[in-house]
């Protein structure tokens, strides 16, 4: 499960001899390659008991982290690993409290699992419905001397740029656009042509959620929720909890129930 930004991260690693017994290598180091392409590498490690190494990494960067174990000298060998950090603020349609009260989970052991579950869920119902979580967009159009330029992602909530990628470029003030906030769409306000390449940054996504979506997030998390709850969970034709309901397109991951309730919300097609 990722960690959260700011979170330590318990890295460890264990060395034995010939024999399969732990035992303290001639010397360990620990590199983490960090997102961005940068490392940092500890040197040496003591171990924490025999054969046991251990060390705590204070995560300061969102992503993929590599972790590379290096043993020296004695019981040489190595060791690599991985760990996800989430961003700052990462998209969830429900709250950990929300989700957890939908489920009749009170143990804090549950948590990341559910809080994985609710980040895949909101991703899922925003290829749908498009952004329900607002977020700063930017995207680069290469729009020639078009009327109107459309966004690529909606709702939109405010357009707050439109820069030249080119030192040559015009630089358009937003106030003289027009923007269709459901289909993305931009036009100047004058009627005249806007030309490019440029830069947009907008806000997209919704300040209040539809409670259609919040309903239709907590049917998907309990249907998903009982897919790997093994043989004891509830059967095919028991109570409508089938995990395998037939939805053309979209496999076993959205239940139909769900699909009804964000209809009215879906986006037209060729917008996302």
């Amino acid at each position: 499960m990722p960690y959260d930004l700011g979170a330590v991260v318990p890295l460890g690693t264990t060395v034995r001899d010939a024999a399969g017994a732990l035992a303290n290598a001639g010397s360990m180091a620990v590199t983490i390659a960090l997102p961005d392409g940068t490392s940092s590498t500890i040197s040496p490690v003591g171990p924490v008991s025999t054969g046991t190494y251990a060390y705590d990494y204070p995560t300061v960067q969102a992503g993929r982290h590599t972790v590379r174990w290096i043993a020296t000298g004695v019981c040489a060998g190595a060791y690599t690993d991985s760990f996800d950090v989430r961003e700052a603020m990462p998209p969830g349609i429900l709250s950990l409290a929300d989700a957890k009260k939908h489920l009749n989970k009170t143990r804090p052991s549950d948590d990341d699992e559910i809080r994985s579950w609710v980040e895949s869920i909101t991703a899922g119902i925003e290829s749908l419905c498009g952004p329900v979580i607002v977020r700063t967009v930017v995207e680069r159009h290469d729009v020639r001397r078009a009327r109107t330029l459309a966004l690529r992602t909606t709702p939109v909530l405010t357009l707050t740029a439109v820069d030249p990628l080119l030192s040559s470029g015009a630089v358009t003030d937003v106030v003289d656009l027009d923007i269709d906030p459901d289909t993305g769409v931009v036009r100047r306000l004058d009627g005249g042509a806007l030309s490019g390449p440029v830069k947009v940054t907008y806000t997209a996504g919704r300040r209040v959620i539809p409670a259609a979506l919040t309903s239709a997030a907590r049917i998907i998390l309990q249907h998903l929720w009982r897919t790997q709850q093994g043989p004891g969970r509830p059967q095919a034709g028991g109570d409508d909890y089938s995990v395998s309901e037939p939805i053309a397109g979209f496999g076993y991951a959205i239940p139909n129930r769900a699909l009804q309730l964000m209809e009215p919300y879906r986006l037209p097609p060729g917008v996302g």
